[in-house]
C-alpha cells in the first residue's frame, strides 16, 4: 500500500544518524588502547564518548543509528548501545580498517536501502560536545539544504589560532548555512593565526548531513571506485548475531581516503553551518586538559592525585594515587601496566611511542591488563614463572565456553556472587568462599546463573599459560540448577 502524505513527511522528518567508531584513538595512550580505544572509555560523568554521541540523537527526531565499527570492537559496541535510550540501530563492522569515505559510502547505501531520500548525519563517535542543545539547532538549520540537495558539513568557530585541525573556507553569504570556498589542510601557526583574524575559516569537525541519494550519486561522480567497492562488500555481507560483518575480500579492495578527498574537495554541492557547540575532538590529552575543571593553579584530573607547587596540569589514574612535585605543563596518565610523563606541549607526540611500542610488538598498545568479554571481565594480578593469577567478573546470565588446557590446571576460589561450576560434566553452585580444582585437560565451565555479578579468583599453574593454550568445545550452558 503506498505511503500516505503524513507518513511520507513523518519519514522525512527523522534522520538516521551514522557514527563512526572505527578510531585507535592512540594519541591517548596509554589509557587508550586498540582493543579499548578512546570513544569506549567513561571519560566524562561515567559515560564514553560513545555513549554521549548515541546520547545527541534521541527519538523520536532521530532514528535508530548505523553505527560502523571495527569488528573487534563489536561487543563493545553492542553493549554499549544496549544501555543507550536510542541504541536499537544497526551495526556495521568493518573487517579491516578504513578511512572515511568507505564508511561514508556504507551509510549512503545502507539508507538508501530503505528510503533513496533518507537524511544521514554522519559523525564520529570520538568528539564531545557540550552543548547539545547548540548541536541540535545546527542541524536543524541543516535540514533544508539537504533535503535541497546539499552535503551540509559543520564548521566550529575557532578559539584559537589552533594547527591541528583542518579548516573550512567560507564563502561571502548571510544566513545559517554558508557556501563553501575551499578545505584547507591543517595550517602552520602563522597561517593558523590568519585564519583566526579573517572571521572567514571554520573548524572542520567532520560531521556531514546529507541525503543518501545526493551522497550516492556524488560517489558516482567523483569517486565511483569506492562505491563500487563498498556495493560488493555489503552485497555479499553476512549477518552474525546483531551485528552485518561486510565482507572482508570485498572491503578490503575499497580505496583508504578520506570523505574529504573523495568528495568535499570536489563537489560543487557543499555548503556549511558555523556553530559553537562546545566541540572538541579530544585528539590529544592536551586537549582533554582544556575541557576538564580547574584548580585554581589550572591543574585537572581523573582519579586520585595531588599537586605541590604545580600549574597548568593533567593527572590521569585508573588507580594509583600519582603526586606532582615542583612541574608545570606536564600529563601524567597512569594505568597498571603503562606510565606517561609528558610536556603538555608535546601532547601530539604520544602518537610516535605508541608507535615505537607496536614496532616492538609490545602488547601495552593493544589491551589492558583488564580486559572486556561479551561475558564480563578478566584481570591479571600477577604473573610469574609458570603462574598467572587472575580476578574473573561474569555477568548476570552469562557464560564463558566449555574448555580444556593442555599445559595447565587452574584453581578457582568465588569471592562474591554464585557461580554454576562444571568440571568433567559435573555441574554445582558454588558462593563466596567456596574452591574447586581444575585438573589438567579436564573439560570446565564458569558460568552465572544468579542475578548480580559473580567474582572469582582464579589461580593458573603450569609448564604453559599462555592465551593460545585452549581447546574450546560447545558453548551450550548446562542447568546449573
Amino acid at each position: 500500500m503506498p505511503r500516505s502524505d503524513d507518513e511520507n513527511r513523518e519519514r522525512r522528518s527523522v534522520i538516521i544518524p551514522c557514527i563512526l567508531s572505527g578510531g585507535s584513538g592512540s594519541r591517548l595512550w596509554p589509557l587508550s588502547r586498540s582493543l579499548r580505544p578512546k570513544q569506549f572509555l567513561p571519560l566524562f560523568d561515567g559515560e564514553s564518548l560513545f555513549q554521549k554521541t548515541l546520547s545527541r540523537f534521541p527519538a523520536p527526531h532521530y532514528a535508530p543509528p548505523i553505527v560502523i565499527a571495527n569488528a573487534e570492537h563489536r561487543f563493545l559496541v553492542g553493549e554499549q548501545m544496549a544501555s543507550a535510550e536510542n541504541g536499537q540501530g544497526t551495526i556495521v563492522l568493518e573487517p579491516i580498517a578504513r578511512n572515511t569515505a568507505a564508511p561514508a559510502a556504507v551509510a549512503a547505501l545502507t539508507a538508501a536501502a530503505t528510503d533513496p531520500e533518507a537524511l544521514v548525519l554522519l559523525a564520529p563517535s570520538d568528539h564531545l560536545v557540550r552543548d547539545a542543545d547548540v548541536f541540535a539547532r545546527a542541524v536543524a538549520e541543516a535540514v533544508p539544504a539537504a533535503r535541497d540537495g546539499r552535503i551540509v558539513t559543520f564548521g566550529i568557530r575557532p578559539s584559537e589560532p589552533n594547527t591541528g585541525y583542518g579548516y573550512i573556507r567560507l564563502s561571502a553569504g548571510e544566513g545559517p548555512v554558508r557556501p563553501v570556498a575551499a578545505f584547507v589542510e591543517k595550517p602552520d601557526l602563522e597561517r593558523a593565526k590568519a585564519f583566526l583574524a579573517s572571521g572567514d575559516h571554520v573548524w572542520n569537525a567532520g560531521i556531514f548531513l546529507f541525503s543518501a541519494s545526493t551522497m550516492i550519486a556524488e560517489f558516482e561522480r567523483h569517486c565511483p571506485e569506492v562505491l563500487m567497492r563498498v556495493r560488493a562488500a555489503l552485497a555479499a555481507a553476512s549477518p552474525d548475531l546483531d551485528f552485518l560483518r561486510l565482507d572482508a575480500e570485498s572491503f578490503a579492495a575499497v580505496p583508504n581516503i578520506s570523505i574529504d578527498y573523495a568528495i568535499m574537495e570536489k563537489s560543487d554541492r557543499i555548503s556549511c553551518v558555523p556553530t559553537d557547540p562546545g566541540w572538541s575532538d579530544l585528539g590529544s590529552w592536551s586537549a582533554v586538559w582544556e575541557v576538564l575543571d580547574k584548580s585554581e593553579d589550572g591543574n585537572s584530573t581523573l582519579g586520585e592525585a595531588m599537586f605541590v607547587k604545580s600549574r597548568d596540569s593533567l593527572v590521569v589514574s585508573d588507580g594509583a594515587l600519582v603526586s606532582v612535585v615542583g612541574l608545570d605543563q606536564v600529563m601524567v596518565v597512569a594505568t597498571k601496566d603503562a606510565v606517561l610523563v609528558a610536556d603538555k606541549n608535546h601532547a601530539q607526540d604520544v602518537k610516535s611511542v605508541v608507535e615505537e611500542l607496536q614496532r616492538e610488538n609490545r602488547p601495552e598498545t593493544r589491551e589492558h591488563r583488564k580486559r572486556y568479554r561479551p561475558w564480563g571481565t578478566r584481570e591479571e594480578i600477577a604473573r610469574g614463572n609458570r603462574f598467572q593469577v587472575q580476578e574473573i567478573e561474569i555477568k548476570p546470565g552469562e557464560s564463558m565456553s566449555l574448555q580444556s588446557h593442555v599445559n595447565r590446571a587452574e584453581h578457582w576460589v568465588v569471592v562474591s556472587g554464585t557461580l554454576a561450576i562444571t568440571i568433567n560434566g559435573e555441574t554445582r553452585l558454588m558462593t563466596e568462599n567456596q574452591s574447586a580444582y581444575v585438573p589438567v585437560g579436564a573439560r570446565h565451565r564458569l558460568a552465572n546463573p544468579g542475578r548480580v555479578p559473580a567474582r572469582v579468583i582464579e589461580i593458573q599453574s603450569g609448564t604453559y599459560i599462555g592465551d593460545d593454550d585452549i581447546v574450546r568445545y560447545s558453548d551450550e550452558v548446562p542447568d546449573a540448577t
